[in-house]
């Protein structure tokens, strides 16, 4: 019988969300997900019992190729900083800078994922000025490169698999394990940012609960506030691709259920929007970021029409914390 997939986790510049996202999985929960795959965890540095020299000992031996392993996983950015020494960040009690540790494991992996949009991208972690150099593995921002470069490929043959999302949703990296575990993960089923296409081949538009606003052009104006979010608050779920609405969290919950505009956190350089999150910017009325796929003469064609046909009970009802006007069956009266 073949020994388990063996799964090292390591953290750098970031806050620890997706594992704490990934600890809310259900259906099956992650523990039993990962041993339904075949997979166990070797070392994870909130979930596992070892730590100081014990942690440093296996983490060492696996860098040499003495501790064998399957997956590395890196949750939050790469730091780079200062100057390129990477000395803002050091590996505990060695002294060395966590990214060479990472750069070393990556080296010996099969597959290398980068769990959540610092680990992909740089995140959050690389907004304002960047001065602590955050990168993620394989890109800097929308650039190719971070740190392992443009042309890295794992040995199982694959780039870094970039599972992103802040945080990311548990379901979307419990897929990837499951596929990478029947060998069925292939290139093919990674986006044009190697974001497996279990979770970004939707939009976060699809099963919006706010959809029937979007479609006649009903606007919230304040947050809170029942209608579409795209006009006037910054949502951008008709360009992100991931499915929370679909897939929601908790069996729930996504940011626009919760009364808040998607900024779209799968992408590369989202967190530079270069305007607040909850502001649409617009030239002459018309919001700069249209849908996906979405002309600019269509868009005022149909926009038009549909805030010419909206029926009064969403336009009473958009601007509102909660519906005045209900639905009701013409057969049995009323409006």
């Amino acid at each position: 019988m073949s020994r388990p997939l063996r799964l090292i986790w390591l953290q750098s510049g970031g806050c620890g969300g997706c594992t704490l996202s990934l600890l809310g999985a259900q259906g099956p929960d992650l523990y039993t997900a990962l041993k339904g795959a075949g997979v166990e965890i070797l070392w994870h540095p909130s979930l596992s019992e070892a730590s100081g020299a014990e942690a440093r000992d296996l983490l060492a031996a696996a860098a040499r190729g003495d501790e064998p392993f399957d997956i590395l996983c890196l949750e939050g950015s790469v730091i780079n900083g200062p100057a390129g020494t990477g000395r803002f960040h050091l590996a505990a009690g060695t002294g060395q800078p966590m990214r060479d540790m990472v750069a070393a494991l990556a080296q010996r992996a099969a597959h290398v994922i980068a769990v959540g949009s610092c680990a992909a991208f740089g995140g959050i972690t690389a907004g304002g000025g960047n001065h602590v150099e955050a990168t993620g593995l394989a890109y800097d921002g929308t650039t190719a490169g971070g740190l392992l470069g443009a042309g890295f490929i794992a040995q199982g043959g694959l780039p870094v698999i970039n599972i992103a999302g802040c945080p990311i949703h548990p379901g979307w990296f419990v897929d990837t394990i499951l596929q990478l575990a029947a060998g069925d993960l292939t290139r093919a089923d990674l986006d044009e940012w190697e974001r497996p296409l279990a979770y970004t081949a939707q939009l976060v538009h699809h099963g919006c609960a706010r959809n029937e606003y979007y479609e006649f052009k009903a606007s919230a104006e304040d947050l809170g506030d029942l209608g579409c979010m795209m006009e006037n608050l910054g949502c951008i779920g008709t360009q992100a691709r991931a499915d929370c609405n679909i897939r929601a969290w908790n069996g729930s919950g996504s940011c626009l259920d919760g009364g808040y505009p998607c900024i779209n956190c799968t992408a590369p350089a989202f967190e530079e929007p270069g305007h607040a999150f909850v502001e649409t910017p617009k030239i002459s009325g018309i919001p700069i970021g249209l849908p996906t796929d979405m002309p600019k003469a269509w868009f005022v064609a149909l926009a038009s029409l549909s805030k010419a046909a909206t029926p009064k009970r969403l336009k009473e009802n958009a601007a509102k914390p909660r519906a005045s006007v209900l639905p009701r069956d013409k057969r049995k009266g009323g409006a």
